[in-house]
């Protein structure tokens, strides 16, 4: 049985193509510029259902492999507590990181947990660097990024409590997810048809029906263990199911053999994607928030510093080479 989530540099034109595809999950209010021409895509934006009611605490102390902690189902809904299945992954959390301020102010590492590794629902934080960080706080504060879809009402409680963070706290968040190692959590699978799944809340999950359907022109992201996903646990790996040929495909445009199209990535990014200088990593980060990135930088709606030039790097992308892109950067080793 499926169980309810319980919350939710630059030197050169080339170089400033940086702020594509890393991402903070704090993000601003809604705004569709008149130059977009399509709907954001539903796969990529899934939006948890308003008719929902979770089921009651049973009282049962829940576990997760490889920890010997516990924890009830009110303590993992307890969206003031950054629930820590394993602490000794991890230095210290900053009291912004793991507890925030009530009543609005919700710590980081409830959606983006301990480790910094997020979902597809967000943005994996660990590993970003830390200026890069701090870069987009500011255009999330001053409104100058937003989202495609004014539904995903998960992003608009972060910017509320972000724009009252100080900025010690500020600090302390970047620099604490800065200085962490994103592990490797995503396989990247190419299909013609994928598990049936439905939207339980800000993700895609299988039914678990043994029913398949055609995934078309998609990418599908989905936890392997959707109970322990919604635990909160950490270390939970998932499969995103993308088109057929996409990875190579994406390998291409990436290495910038459509250069007169699409402008290499590689150049900026650093061997393997692997980031360079204030330039973020992609290698490894989740499929679908990559392309919404590739998305949002292409209608407009991401606008804060330094996005000019990475709106014009993907104007001519289209949502296919969007596919193939984000999938083949999330096949990589972080």
């Amino acid at each position: 049985m499926h169980r309810q989530l319980g919350f939710g540099s630059l030197m050169s034109h080339r170089m400033h193509a940086s702020l594509a595809l890393a991402v903070l999950a704090f993000v601003s209010g809604f705004s569709l510029p008149a130059r977009a021409q399509d709907t954001p895509p539903a796969w990529a934006y899934p939006v948890a259902p308003k008719d929902y009611v979770p089921p009651k605490d049973d009282g049962i102390t829940r576990h997760v492999p490889g920890s010997s902690a516990g924890f009830t189902l009110t303590e993992i809904r307890d969206l003031f507590f950054a629930l820590d299945w394993f602490p000794g992954a991890h230095p210290p959390m900053p009291e912004i990181v793991a507890v925030g301020r009530k009543p609005d102010v919700r710590p980081c590492g409830v959606c983006h947990r301990p480790e910094g590794v997020g979902g597809p629902e967000n943005a994996s934080l660990a590993g970003l660097p830390e200026d890069y960080i701090l870069r987009q706080i500011e255009d999330y504060r001053s409104g100058a990024r937003s989202t495609a879809v004014k539904e995903r009402a998960h992003v608009f409680r972060m910017i509320t409590g972000l724009k009252r963070l100080s900025e010690a706290e500020i600090k302390q968040a970047a620099a604490y997810f800065a200085a962490l190692k994103l592990p490797q959590r995503i396989k990247v699978v190419e299909a013609d048809s994928v598990p049936a799944s439905y939207v339980p809340a800000w993700y895609f999950t299988p039914k678990n029906d043994g029913q398949t359907e055609k995934l078309g022109e998609r990418i599908m992201e989905m936890p392997d263990d959707e109970d322990a996903f919604v635990d909160r646990d950490s270390r939970v790996t998932f499969s995103a199911y993308v088109p057929r040929g996409s990875v190579a495909q994406g390998a291409a445009l990436v290495a910038g053999q459509e250069a007169g199209r699409i402008p290499a990535c590689a150049t900026c990014h650093g061997e393997g994607l692997r980031g360079m200088g204030s330039i973020p990593p992609l290698a490894g980060r989740s499929p679908t928030m990559i392309f919404r990135q590739l998305y949002e930088f292409k209608t407009g709606i991401r606008n804060g510093q330094l996005a000019a030039p990475m709106q014009a790097n993907v104007a001519n992308m289209t949502q296919s080479d969007m596919i193939a892109v984000a999938a083949y950067v999330a096949s990589l080793a972080p």
